[in-house]
C-alpha cells in the first residue's frame, strides 16, 4: 500500500466515524430521560422492542435512520423521524418492522414520519414482505397537521396501503404497546392480527378529554379503549398481552406458523468472500470528489471471489457493465468508470461522465439482464452526461433517453449504491430514487445535487451579481469572494449525504464494507415477489 492509499483511508474512515457518531446520538431518540421514563412506565423502548423481536445473531438493516436529521429544529427536532424501521428476521422469516418511538414527541407523526412509514410499506409491497407494526403513537403532530394530514402521500395513505396489502396477501401484524389514537386507530385493526398490551396500550378515535368536550361523557381512557375493553367488549383486538415481551413473543409464535410463498427464482449458489478485502475501499476512494480512481478496484472489493464477466469491455468504457455474484446471488452491475479512458476512436473520455456509446451499452446490458432475470446493481459515481456540440450532434440526448427508458421499464429488482457523486441527469440514468430502486444507499462521502458544488456556486454567484448590477451596484473582488463563499457553504450542506438521508432521498448511509450485506438482503427480500410484468422498452429513437 502506498502513502496516498493510507492518507485516503484515514480521511475516509474519519468520515465514517463521524456518521457513526451522529447515528449514536440519533438512536437516543428523544433523549435518555425520556427513554428512562418509558421504562419506568413498564414499557420497552422502540429499539429494545425490535432487538427483542429479531432472531439472535441474525443480520438486519435499518432503513431511514437519518430521517428528520437537522429538520424541525423549531419544534425540538424529530430523530429518525420518530419511528424505527428495520428489515430483519423473526422466527427465521424475513420481514420489515415499523416501531413508533414514543420518546420523540410521544410518537407523534411529523411530515417525515409519514414519508418514512410509507417508504416501509412500499418496501413491504414491492417485495411482498410481512410487515410488523409496533404501535405507540399520539397521532398527527398538530402544529404541522397541514403538512401530514390531507394530501395523497400523507397520513391517510397508510390505511389505503393496509387495505391494498391485505388484498395482495401480504401479512400484517400489529401490537398496540402504547397510544393509538384518532385516524391511527385504523392501522392495527386493518392488520391481519392485532394485539394490545394490558394497562399501557389503548385504542380510541377520541380520548377521554375530547369525548368530554364533544358529547359531555365522562370516562377514563382505560375504560374507553384499554386492553380489556377491546379484547372482551368491542372485539377490536385479537389478544391481550400482559406486557411488551408477552406481545412480542406472540408475534414470534405467529411468524413461526407462516407458510412459504412463491419465489421470484433469482439464481443463488454458494457464497464466497471477495479476494480483495472490502476494507480496501477506504483507501481506493479519493477524498476529493473531483479526483479519479479505477472503479474496477471497487467492484473487486464487492463481488464474490473478486470475479466478474464484463459485457462489451472495449466499447463505451465510461460505464462498466458486468455480471457477477454477490453473496452467491447472480447480479448485473452497471458502474460509472471514474478514471479517464480512451474510446475505440482513441478519444479521451472523462471519468464519471456518461457518453453516447456508454449509454448505448448500458441500455443493451439492462435489457439482457431483464431477459435473463438477473437483479441489477447500480454503482453511482456520476457527474452527468457529456455536453458540448460534438456530443449534441452525436445524439447524446437520444442515447441518454434510451438508457433512462431501459432503467424505467426494467422489471428485475434494482439496487443503487451511491459511492461518490450523484449529479444531474446522471442520477436519473443510474437509477436514482425516482426510478424505483428496491433499496438506495449512500457511502458516507457521497454527494447528491443537480450539479457539482463548485460549478453551482459560480452560477448562483453570477446570477446574484447580475441582479445587483441591474440595481446599479458593482461588486468588488472582496464582495465577490464573500458571495461565492456564502453560496458554496449553503450549497455544499445541501449536497451532503446526511442532507439526502434526512429527507429519505436515500434509505441509509452505510459502511462501504456492509455493501454486500445490503445487496444480499435486498435481493432475498425481492425474491419473495415473483415478476409478473414483461420488459418492454416501448417507443425509443434508435
Amino acid at each position: 500500500m502506498d502513502i496516498e492509499f493510507n492518507k485516503r483511508e484515514d480521511q475516509n474512515r474519519l468520515r465514517l466515524s463521524e456518521i457513526n457518531r451522529l447515528l449514536t446520538d440519533i438512536k437516543k431518540g428523544g433523549g435518555e430521560k425520556r427513554l428512562q421514563k418509558l421504562r419506568e412506565e413498564g414499557k420497552m423502548t422502540a429499539r429494545e422492542r425490535i432487538d427483542y423481536l429479531l432472531d439472535k445473531n441474525s443480520d438486519s438493516i435499518e432503513v431511514g435512520a437519518f430521517a428528520g436529521y437537522e429538520m424541525y429544529q423549531e419544534h425540538g427536532g424529530c430523530p429518525s423521524g420518530g419511528v424505527v424501521v428495520v428489515i430483519g428476521y423473526v422466527s427465521g422469516r424475513q420481514c420489515i418492522i415499523v416501531a413508533n418511538d414514543a420518546s420523540v414527541k410521544a410518537g407523534a407523526w411529523f411530515p417525515i414520519t409519514g414519508k418514512k412509514n410509507l417508504r416501509a410499506q412500499e418496501i413491504a409491497m414491492e417485495n411482498r414482505l410481512p410487515i410488523i407494526y409496533l404501535v405507540d403513537s399520539a397521532g398527527v403532530y398538530l402544529p404541522m397537521q397541514d403538512e401530514i394530514f390531507p394530501d395523497k402521500e400523507h397520513f391517510g395513505r397508510i390505511f389505503r396501503n393496509n387495505a391494498k396489502m391485505s388484498s395482495m396477501g401480504i401479512i400484517q401484524i400489529s401490537a398496540v404497546m402504547g397510544s393509538c389514537v384518532a385516524g391511527g386507530a385504523y392501522l392495527p385493526i386493518m392488520s391481519d392480527e392485532a394485539m394490545i398490551v394490558d394497562k399501557t396500550g389503548s385504542i380510541f378515535l377520541a380520548g377521554s378529554y375530547l369525548v368530554k368536550a364533544a358529547i359531555g361523557e365522562s370516562i377514563d381512557n382505560e375504560t374507553l379503549g384499554g386492553a380489556t375493553t377491546h379484547c372482551s367488549i368491542s372485539g377490536v383486538t385479537d389478544y391481550k398481552a400482559k406486557d411488551d415481551k408477552d406481545a412480542l413473543d406472540r408475534i414470534k409464535n405467529i411468524m413461526k406458523s407462516v407458510g412459504s410463498t412463491e419465489k421470484a427464482g433469482f439464481d443463488r449458489i454458494e457464497s464466497f468472500p471477495p479476494k480483495e478485502n472490502p476494507e480496501n475501499i477506504f483507501g481506493i476512494m479519493p477524498v476529493s470528489r473531483a479526483e479519479q480512481y479505477d472503479t474496477y478496484d471497487i467492484i473487486k472489493c464487492i463481488v464474490d471471489n473478486s470475479e466478474y464477466e464484463e459485457y462489451k469491455p472495449d466499447y463505451g468504457k465510461s460505464i462498466i457493465c458486468a455480471t457477477a455474484r454477490v453473496d452467491g446471488w447472480s447480479v448485473g452491475i452497471v458502474a460509472n468508470q471514474r478514471k479517464m479512458v480512451k474510446n475505440g476512436k482513441g478519444e479521451v473520455q472523462f471519468g464519471g461522465v456518461i457518453y453516447s456509446d456508454s449509454a448505448d451499452k448500458a441500455t443493451r446490458f439492462i435489457a439482457n439482464c431483464n431477459q435473463r432475470k438477473i437483479p441489477l446493481i447500480f454503482l453511482q459515481d456520476v457527474t452527468g452526461f457529456m455536453v458540448g456540440s460534438k456530443s449534441e450532434h452525436g445524439g447524446i440526448i437520444k442515447d441518454g433517453a434510451k438508457m433512462v427508458n431501459a432503467v424505467s421499464n426494467s422489471v428485475v429488482p434494482k439496487f443503487t449504491i451511491i459511492t461518490g457523486n450523484s449529479y444531474g441527469a446522471g442520477n436519473y440514468a443510474m437509477c436514482g430514487k425516482a426510478y424505483d430502486p428496491r433499496l438506495i444507499v449512500a457511502w458516507p462521502w457521497a454527494d447528491l445535487a443537480v450539479m457539482g458544488g463548485a460549478q453551482a456556486a459560480k452560477v448562483l454567484a453570477q446570477i446574484q451579481e447580475s441582479t445587483l448590477k441591474k440595481q446599479g451596484k458593482e461588486t468588488s473582488e472582496e464582495e465577490h469572494n464573500e458571495i461565492l463563499d456564502t453560496i458554496s457553504k449553503r450549497y455544499q450542506k445541501q449536497t451532503d449525504a446526511t442532507y439526502a438521508a434526512a429527507r429519505l432521498w436515500t434509505d441509509a448511509i452505510i459502511n462501504p464494507a456492509d455493501t454486500r450485506k445490503w445487496i444480499s438482503m435486498g435481493i432475498e427480500a425481492a425474491n419473495h415477489s415473483p415478476i409478473t410484468e414483461k420488459f418492454n422498452l416501448g417507443v425509443i429513437q434508435v
